[in-house]
């Protein structure tokens, strides 16, 4: 039902406006479709898909069923050829609490094993899956978009990190909370918030500390991109831009994705022999003349129809 409102809006109203009512769609008030518990996914939008943490009355606590369920719902994005570019956002008052401790408190206690050695390899299992969780966002091909409001704390920032682009709402907050529950944090902050925060000082100031960043700062400090006055404004905004991604050819876009997180992880040598490997072959789509014949016609390229990809 929700599609079907979003569409119709999107047709009669140019991309650049969404109104109230079609943004505050967007926070189901069903619960989350079958086969998710976690999650509830929909699709907004023409070649986007929406994926929001469904567990508002846990303030979207990350319980076992959505650290299996992230990787299900990722893994079949990624082979959605009718999808272009996700939309990650939480339902209810925050962004999400981080880990469920109540719900986890077993695998992360009390792993099986008969001795040391087979506990400990059993932990290296639950931990590697764990991560998997959040890696799965960056393998995906398609460009992923988190909306962020309130609290986003602990797992929460794993989360964000391994996402393309960050908009948050001006009471948003993030922490990075494990050295506080006497851990350290094992799923991708300490792996990815250096390579997205500039500052190595401040990186380590978060993750030792264990205190709260609020969305000046955030935005400062280059965690997100772009801050809103509040959810609704942050959810048009995050749509308009998921159009525009969405509007491109997905062989372009998802290329781009694809060696920009290459290219981070290895030299600018390595990278540019990557991407001449890579253009070799993509160069040779139908993609790049349709696009430059719009723009030497003045149209945008959301005039023009790509093919599936």
């Amino acid at each position: 039902m929700f599609s079907v409102i979003v569409r119709s809006a999107l047709s009669k109203y140019p991309s650049s406006w969404l109104g109230p009512a079609v943004v505050r769609a967007m926070s189901s008030s069903g619960g989350p479709p079958s086969p998710y518990t976690a999650l509830a996914v929909s699709h907004p939008a023409e070649s986007v898909t929406h994926v929001e943490l469904h567990r508002p009355e846990k303030r979207n606590a990350m319980n076992r069923a959505f650290w299996s369920e992230m990787v299900d719902c990722f893994n079949e994005i990624a082979a959605d050829p009718d999808c272009r570019v996700v939309l990650v956002s939480g339902a209810g008052k925050i962004f999400t609490a981080g880990i469920d401790l109540m719900d986890m408190a077993g695998d992360i206690l009390q792993p099986e094993g008969d001795d040391m050695a087979r506990r400990s390899w059993n932990m290296k299992k639950i931990i590697t899956k764990y991560q998997e969780t959040f890696s799965v966002i960056e393998k995906c091909p398609k460009p992923v978009v988190v909306a962020i409001h309130g609290a986003c704390v602990g797992g929460g920032v794993d989360l964000i990190t391994a996402c393309d682009i960050r908009l948050c709402t001006q009471d948003a907050w993030f922490q990075v909370k494990e050295v506080d529950i006497g851990l350290a944090a094992d799923v991708g902050t300490l792996q990815r918030l250096p390579k997205v925060i500039g500052s190595r000082s401040l990186v380590n100031e978060l993750a030792l500390t264990a205190r709260k960043m609020f969305a000046d700062e955030a935005k400062s400090s280059g965690l997100v991109s772009r801050v809103f006055a509040d959810k609704e404004a942050m959810m048009a905004g995050a749509l308009q831009m998921a159009g525009e991604i969405a509007g491109r050819s997905p062989v372009a876009v998802q290329g781009t994705k694809i060696n920009l997180i290459y290219s981070r992880d290895h030299s600018v040598a390595e990278g540019l022999d990557y991407m001449a490997n890579w253009n070799m072959s993509m160069l040779q789509t139908e993609d790049v003349m349709k696009s430059a014949q719009a723009s030497m016609e003045k149209k945008s390229p959301k005039t023009i129809a790509f093919s599936k990809l």
